[in-house]
């Protein structure tokens, strides 16, 4: 997605601000799907849609009532809240004054502007990447869902709790076991969101090739393992350098900041994946795989 497609996002709901919109709505109005549109506008502003659409609406109500225009029951219903107890709860929330409050003169108030979005010229930072091509392939895999609203939340550890889980519950390495020494490498596997879906799904498992055991594969599934199948793609193959999963929010950034902007590529709704490798390169904690296509 191109920063002008964010623009064209950011005006849109400045447009609409006054209906009831949400993510979704501004996503289709440049053709994107939610998923997609919520996680580059996340990690390009910091702030999902939602949460801008609020914080715009919080300010315009302040500004009327400051001025006297408009009633806190006006306000409530012109801004889309349900009650004027919920209004209110928001309000003092977002200034720190309720809105009986903020009618009288001299109290404090936020004011959050609209985002102009500009493009910043920093250091010619070196970002390699390849691009791959992999026809549909099959894994075998520990399969949990988990809900939308952590995607970009830097602090929410769910996801590697559940990696710590699977490995004290001995349930990782008979999958690994399936596979021949030297290629026991390990995949992260995460589904697209849906628009009408409150959860993805994350899986941990192997891939089921020519040098896996397929005579066990019945007896894994039987215990609760899933079989996870993706489709035809093209991937932007991203090495992430650390030593913990901190590296892997940063390719994100980087791709959704550096990468979409400049090469003209969008992230697609095929299962994005990382790859921990069994005999993996010094320094690199594992491979991002982002299935991508041409604008």
């Amino acid at each position: 997605m191109s920063i002008h497609l964010i623009q064209q996002a950011i005006c849109y709901m400045e447009e609409h601000i006054y209906e009831n919109i949400n993510y979704i709505d501004v996503a289709n109005s440049i053709h994107m799907s939610g998923y997609n549109f919520h996680r580059m506008f996340s990690f390009i502003t910091g702030m999902t849609a939602n949460e801008y659409i609020r914080s715009r609406r919080l300010t315009l109500a302040a500004q009327e009532l400051q001025s006297a225009r408009i009633t806190v029951i006006e306000a409530a219903y012109k801004y889309g809240y349900e009650s004027p107890e919920s209004f209110s709860k928001a309000f003092s929330r977002f200034h720190g004054s309720t809105p009986k409050q903020a009618r009288q003169k001299g109290t404090n108030l936020h004011l959050f502007n609209p985002l102009v979005i500009k493009i910043k010229l920093e250091g010619g930072n070196i970002m390699d990447y390849r691009m791959e091509h992999k026809e549909c392939q099959k894994f075998i895999a520990l399969v949990r869902a988990f809900s939308n609203e952590i995607i970009n939340d830097d602090n929410d550890n769910s996801i590697p709790c559940f990696w710590t889980e699977c490995y004290e519950k001995d349930l990782v390495e008979p999958l690994r076991l399936l596979r021949p020494e030297g290629k026991r490498d390990l995949y992260g596997l995460c589904s697209p969101v849906k628009n009408n879906e409150t959860h993805f799904k994350y899986g941990i498992g192997i891939i089921i090739d020519e040098n896996t055991n397929i005579t066990e594969l019945s007896k894994h599934t039987e215990n609760g393992y899933s079989i996870w199948e993706t489709g035809s793609a093209d991937y932007a193959v991203f090495k992430c350098t650390g030593s913990d999963g901190v590296c892997i929010g940063e390719t994100w950034d980087k791709f959704f900041k550096e990468f979409v902007p400049q090469t003209g590529y969008t992230q697609t709704e095929d299962t994005d994946f990382e790859i921990y490798f069994e005999n993996g390169e010094s320094g690199v904690f594992c491979e991002l795989w982002i299935p991508v296509k041409k604008i």
